[in-house]
């Protein structure tokens, strides 16, 4: 039940079972004075909105990992304005806007002018991939919120065809590694995708029907599903709703749902990871996990020279 569940929960906060080693302008204790049961808030809101549309966790990860993918962690992808990240195509499917503006809502009357959106993000994420029964990991926090968001830079986030070379390139722009991108990347062992998304990896088969590296069942399964270009289909075709590591394991056997899942098994450089992470039994791949969330969280931009902490998610101060 819920008691249990943040009783549980806010025991490891206070230990800090697993600690972070972050950046120096990020702190543990950041607003232990300011607004000391802000993550208790947090937990609580995202538990909330989980009860009404569990697949709502999925959809809080992924909006970090655009938001600190294009900017840094800096909620640009939250600015809702004409020519913003929110607005790009790369964006359309973004969900979870609504859980963050109700978070804040909460904090402004808690704590007014204290917590920032991009902070907001990152604890959300976190209380999102435990509650499907992922691991936890302690956050730090000072994050500033940026003044600037511009679509075109949201294109350059991966779009689920590149192959493996692109990813590394795109990963390690962003400081991250090869180990980083296959075990980020394990966050498709929850959520969703469009069936517009794969509908051109559907189509890409050789002369005989088989597709190149999908197994032949599978792909008739989501042929079928993906009929109607309006559907979703789940990114983890046999534990869609718990954080394990069956999604390595259907790389394995060539039920990646993304060619970019997929390619991962049939690139020397990140295959390996694949099959070590398949036979892991979720021992290391939790640990790696909250190691990888880690860093991508510390992904500071410009903003945090000259971010502002905002009143509203959505738009900058007034006065800038």
């Amino acid at each position: 039940n819920s008691h249990s569940f943040f009783s549980a929960f806010f025991v490891i906060i206070s230990l800090g079972l697993i600690s972070s080693v972050c950046c120096q302008d990020l702190n543990r204790d950041y607003y232990d004075y300011s607004c000391n049961d802000f993550e208790e808030i947090i937990a609580k809101k995202v538990w909330e909105w989980y009860k009404k549309d569990e697949t709502i966790a999925a959809s809080l990860i992924r909006l970090h990992f655009h938001d600190c993918s294009v900017r840094g962690c800096d909620a640009s992808i939250l600015l809702d304005y004409p020519g913003s990240e929110r607005r790009a195509n790369a964006s359309k499917t973004l969900r979870g806007f609504e859980v963050i503006d109700d978070i804040k809502a909460t904090l402004e009357k808690k704590c007014p002018k204290v917590v920032s959106c991009a902070d907001i993000l990152t604890a959300a994420a976190r209380d999102a991939t435990l509650l499907v029964k992922g691991p936890f990991w302690s956050n730090e926090y000072g994050r500033k919120d940026g003044r600037i968001s511009i679509a075109q830079e949201a294109e350059q986030l991966p779009k689920g065809r590149e192959d493996v070379t692109s990813l590394i390139e795109f990963y390690q722009s962003k400081g991250l590694s090869l180990l980083d991108l296959v075990v980020l990347s394990g966050a498709h062992t929850i959520g969703r995708s469009s069936c517009v998304a794969i509908q051109k990896r559907l189509a890409n088969c050789n002369k005989d029907g088989k597709h190149p590296i999908m197994a032949p069942r599978y792909l008739n399964y989501l042929r079928r599903k993906c009929k109607n270009g309006t559907e979703y289909v789940n990114l983890d075709a046999k534990t869609p709703s718990t954080f394990d590591n069956q999604y390595y394991k259907n790389i394995e056997s060539n039920m990646g749902l993304l060619y970019t899942d997929q390619v991962l098994y049939t690139d020397h450089r990140t295959s390996e990871y694949i099959g070590t992470l398949a036979k892991d039994d979720d021992r290391s791949f939790p640990y790696l996990f909250s190691s990888s969330m880690v860093k991508l969280g510390s992904i500071l931009g410009e903003a945090q020279d000259d971010g502002e902490v905002r009143l509203h998610c959505s738009r900058v101060n007034s006065g800038y």
